[in-house]
């Protein structure tokens, strides 16, 4: 069973916007961390936004690539079953492929990829100008 499963990517202009979504199940619940990452051809993985659950508090924080603060949101469900990207205010350089991940984060470290090692299939965004 795969624990996270993106949708939502496609193909819009300039300026436009975009909801990602991310089903997680099984064992990601217990992880205290969940995040998107990108990755353009001939690029590595960078960190988009992550939201990490504050222990014994229903409270969470949100963190967000310098990139795209003020454009992009990103929420979870109540039950936290389900991880979305609200993205506006698209430009072609958001173009990628766009990966959902989780884990036990240290603080610190959300948006750092290498402390990830659950991780979707990913889902294609592609902008026009």
């Amino acid at each position: 069973q795969v624990p996270l499963v993106e949708s939502g990517g496609g193909s819009v202009q300039a300026g436009g916007s975009l909801r990602l979504s991310c089903a997680a199940s099984g064992f990601i619940y217990s992880k205290n961390c969940m995040a998107w990452f990108r990755q353009a051809p001939g690029k590595e993985r960078e960190g988009v936004a992550a939201i990490r659950s504050d222990v014994g508090s229903d409270d969470s924080s949100t963190f967000y690539a310098d990139s795209v603060k003020g454009r992009f949101t990103i929420s979870q469900d109540s039950a936290k079953n389900t991880l979305y990207l609200q993205m506006n205010s698209l430009t072609p350089e958001d173009t990628a492929m766009y990966y959902c991940a989780a884990d036990l984060i240290w603080a610190g470290s959300e948006l750092v990829a290498n402390e990830y090692n659950y991780w979707g299939q990913g889902t294609q965004v592609t902008v026009s100008s």
